[in-house]
């Protein structure tokens, strides 16, 4: 520093002119800008939101798809009450067959299973019945009373008959739907096949005490 006041450039160096400080204020600057910087970090935010949301898609799909088959053999209808020993399966007690997902009713318990197919899963001509685990609202599985012979979904208290038919009115839940149907065949030996990339939406809910509805065996079986 002179006397005067004034600032000095250190020794060795030489003053930075105009011309230089342009120069170095119009040069790229090395590295990212802000903007760049905001982009890239929610372009990538985007992608591990989407990575993550395919992952959670395919961890549900998969395994369901993994250990499932489309057709699945049951068996004869003795069968089938030899494999729910202590369930009234004979009086048509819907049966629950684990690897079909699906529900197994006699549609009238005083005849036996008749051959032939209905890939429509209504089930009258084979007088045999499989409908699918899932609740038609949100997709709970219900399951049947052994007090009424009624199906109920823990979670939002939709009801059903044994056949899978929804109970019309607010009183029995919010399904909009009957239970949904698999594709039946029994052959000549009487054993039934449940094909179930065949499903038949389940039928408009019957008011009680109409045709079509099988009434509860019991009022307020099971507690409800």
């Amino acid at each position: 520093m002179s006397g005067g006041g004034a600032l000095q450039p250190p020794e060795g160096s030489e003053p930075i002119s105009s011309r230089a400080i342009a120069a170095l204020r119009d040069r790229p600057t090395s590295g990212l800008s802000r903007r760049s910087l905001l982009r890239r970090s929610l372009g990538a935010a985007v992608a591990v939101a989407t990575v993550e949301v395919l992952g959670g898609l395919l961890s549900s799909v998969w395994p369901a798809a993994a250990r499932s088959t489309p057709r699945v053999r049951v068996g004869t209808l003795s069968d089938l009450i030899a494999m729910n020993a202590g369930l009234p399966v004979a009086d048509g007690f819907p049966a629950y067959v684990p690897e079909a997902r699906a529900f197994v009713m006699t549609i009238d318990p005083a005849r036996g299973w008749q051959a032939g197919s209905d890939p429509t899963g209504e089930g009258t001509a084979l007088n045999v019945r499989a409908v699918s685990q899932r609740c038609p609202h949100l997709g709970c599985r219900p399951n049947p009373c052994v007090e009424d012979f009624w199906f109920r979904c823990p979670c939002h208290q939709s009801r059903y008959d044994r056949l899978g038919i929804k109970a019309a009115g607010v009183t029995f839940g919010p399904a909009a739907r009957g239970m949904d149907r698999f594709a039946v065949e029994v052959d000549r030996d009487g054993a039934l096949t449940i094909d179930t990339s065949h499903v038949a939406l389940g039928p408009l809910p019957v008011a009680l005490g109409q045709p079509g509805l099988i009434p509860p065996r019991v009022p307020n079986g099971c507690g409800g």
